[in-house]
């Protein structure tokens, strides 16, 4: 009856086993089935704890890379545009310079010098309207560090003429962002102590004379003070010698009201014109060239490209005669080559800011690269070793049923028998 007894206990713990072993080796080639099914080691992250967490940081760095260059591409879409914008606004100003020159034509007549001005009327008012383009999503393309829906607000009543409604600046990029607007006041707005931009306009002069100014120059910007100022010429009277004249002028200021001793011109030939060097304009200079007699000479700071575009379309298509004309013409191909540089340096700008768009879109390209592969290293599964241990396993999984078949055939009957 003991050894009985004994057999039946061994009998009972084969049971278990085989069962405890079958189930063991059942759940691990179900786990090796779920791996090779998602080509990851790391299913859940009782799996591996460390390469879990490791693979949760890489991807939730590699979610940060897309969102940034999401936001990146739309920052780069917005420059593109910005940049076209410029383009356009700088064709438009090209345009017009060659209207202006062909206004410079002796020989045209004061009809002609108005179809010329409303021509240019047309392209200064595409060119404010490119100016306050905006975005698909409603942003100005220019509106530096911020602004209104239109930046740009002119003409105006007062002085300046022009002026930017937002905040001047540019914001800067990060190793992952670019700014999604350029700075419109540095593009089309003028200031006296950068630029030292200034319009000189000529009393009306009679056509037996000749006088005009060359280009207003900054010889110190520093100095500028952005006022307007009148040159005014006195009475030319004889010179010291048989042949020449003398002329005086005086230099106001005409917003603060100071004016500089007279300055004398002597003895320089009446037969022909002469070219003066204007003195005491605090950081400018200016040459006037011709026969100046009781003539007045005003000097104002342009506020923007805008404002030379007015004061060349005015002065052009008011110039009674060919004199007035040609100052007219050299006063606005000058500003508008200044002008011109401001707009071809910002358009540069926005050139460089999508080849940086670029470089960042590389740098992030390789970091989701590293990225991807420390989340694989940390989770994916050696497919081939994976396959070698299923099948491993499924042969020892055959063997336990096999096994367990066997133990359910040891009974008391079959003992006895």
């Amino acid at each position: 009856m003991s050894s009985n007894t004994i057999y039946r206990m061994g009998t009972a713990n084969m049971y278990d086993n085989a069962l405890r072993n079958l189930g063991a080796r059942q759940t691990s080639l179900s786990n090796l089935q779920d791996n090779l099914t998602s080509g990851k080691r790391v299913v859940r992250a009782s799996d591996d704890p460390v390469s879990a967490a490791q693979a949760e940081r890489a991807l939730t760095r590699i979610s940060r890379i897309q969102t940034e260059q999401r936001a990146l591409e739309t920052q780069r879409n917005a420059i593109a545009q910005a940049e076209s914008a410029m383009g356009d606004a700088v064709s438009l100003v090209q345009n017009a310079r060659e209207l202006i020159v062909n206004a410079g034509n002796g020989t045209l007549a004061a009809n002609d010098r108005a179809t010329i001005a409303n021509q240019l009327q047309g392209l200064r008012e595409q060119l404010s309207e490119v100016a306050n383009r905006k975005d698909t999503n409603g942003v100005p393309l220019l509106g530096a560090l911020g602004s209104a829906l239109a930046p740009f607000l002119g003409p105006l009543s007062g002085s300046p003429d022009y002026a930017f409604d937002g905040l001047p600046g540019q914001n800067s990029s990060t190793g992952v962002a670019i700014p999604n607007t350029l700075d419109g006041d540095s593009a089309f707005m003028f200031d006296p102590q950068r630029d030292g931009v200034y319009n000189a306009s000529v009393s009306a002069v009679p056509n037996s004379r000749q006088l005009t100014t060359d280009a207003v120059k900054a010889t110190n910007l520093g100095a500028v003070t952005g006022n307007n100022y009148r040159i005014a010429f006195s009475a030319v009277g004889p010179g010291a010698t048989a042949g020449t004249s003398t002329v005086s002028y005086t230099v106001t200021n005409t917003t603060t009201g100071a004016v500089s001793p007279v300055v004398t011109v002597p003895d320089y030939p009446s037969s022909k014109p002469v070219t003066i060097a204007v003195a005491g304009i605090p950081g400018l200079s200016v040459n006037v060239t011709g026969n100046p007699d009781g003539d007045t000479i005003t000097l104002q700071p342009s506020a923007s490209v805008f404002s030379t575009l007015d004061s060349a379309i005015r002065d052009i298509r008011s110039a009674p005669n060919s004199n007035a004309a040609i100052q007219a013409v050299g006063q606005a191909l000058a500003n508008l080559d200044a002008g011109l540089e401001r707009m071809h340096n910002m358009r540069g700008y926005a050139g460089e800011l999508l080849n940086r768009a670029d470089r960042i879109t590389g740098d992030q390209d390789k970091r989701a690269i590293q990225l991807e592969g420390d989340r694989s290293r940390a989770e994916d599964l050696d497919m081939i070793k994976g396959i070698s241990d299923f099948q491993n396993q499924q042969v020892g999984y055959e063997a336990a049923l096999k096994s367990y078949a066997q133990v359910q055939k040891l009974s008391l009957f079959n003992f006895i028998s």
